[in-house]
C-alpha cells in the first residue's frame, strides 16, 4: 500500500493514521484506540509532523485565499463537537493546541503539560478528520505527501 523505498517506521505510521482517520469516520472508538496505540508507539516528533503536515496542506486547499480565525474557529468548534460525541474523553485544550502547533502559530516551549501525547494525537486525528471531510477526500493521497514533504525537506542542502 505505501511506497516500497519508505522506512519501516514511516509505513508504520502511515498504516496506523489511515486506520485511525478511518475509524474516527466511522466514530469506532475501538479501532480508534487500536490505531491510537499504533502510533503512540512510534516516534512522536515523525508522527505529529506528518500529523502537522497533512494539517497544513488541507487548511491551504481550504482556504486558498487564506485562512481566517473565523476558519479556524469553524474547524475547532467542529472537530470538538464530533469528536466528544464518541469519545467523551476527549480534550478542548489539546484541540487548539494542535491547530496552532500545526499553523506554526503555538510557542513550542509553551505547550500545556497537561496534555499528554495520546490526547495530543486523539486531537490531531480529529482535526484531520474533520478536514478531510469537508475536503471531501480520502487520507491516503495526503498521507503520501506530507511524507513526501518531510523527505524533501530532510534531503535539501541548507547553504
Amino acid at each position: 500500500m505505501w511506497p516500497d523505498h519508505w522506512p519501516k517506521t514511516t509505513q508504520r505510521i502511515a498504516s496506523a493514521t489511515d486506520a485511525a482517520l478511518t475509524a474516527a469516520r466511522a466514530g469506532a472508538s475501538d479501532l480508534f484506540g487500536d490505531a491510537l496505540d499504533d502510533l503512540v508507539g512510534l516516534p512522536y516528533e515523525t508522527v505529529t509532523a506528518v500529523h502537522a503536515g497533512m494539517m497544513r496542506e488541507l487548511f491551504e486547499e481550504l482556504h486558498p485565499d487564506g485562512l481566517t480565525g473565523e476558519d479556524v474557529q469553524t474547524v475547532l468548534t467542529r472537530a470538538v463537537r464530533d469528536g466528544v460525541r464518541w469519545l467523551p474523553s476527549m480534550q478542548p485544550d489539546a484541540v487548539v493546541a494542535v491547530i496552532t502547533g500545526a499553523l506554526g502559530v503555538q510557542d513550542v516551549e509553551a505547550t500545556d503539560p497537561r496534555i499528554a501525547p495520546e490526547q495530543y494525537l486523539t486531537a490531531g486525528l480529529l482535526v484531520l478528520t474533520d478536514l478531510l471531510a469537508a475536503r471531501k477526500a480520502a487520507p491516503g493521497p495526503c498521507l503520501r505527501r506530507a511524507i513526501a514533504e518531510i523527505e524533501r525537506s530532510e534531503t535539501m542542502e541548507m547553504p
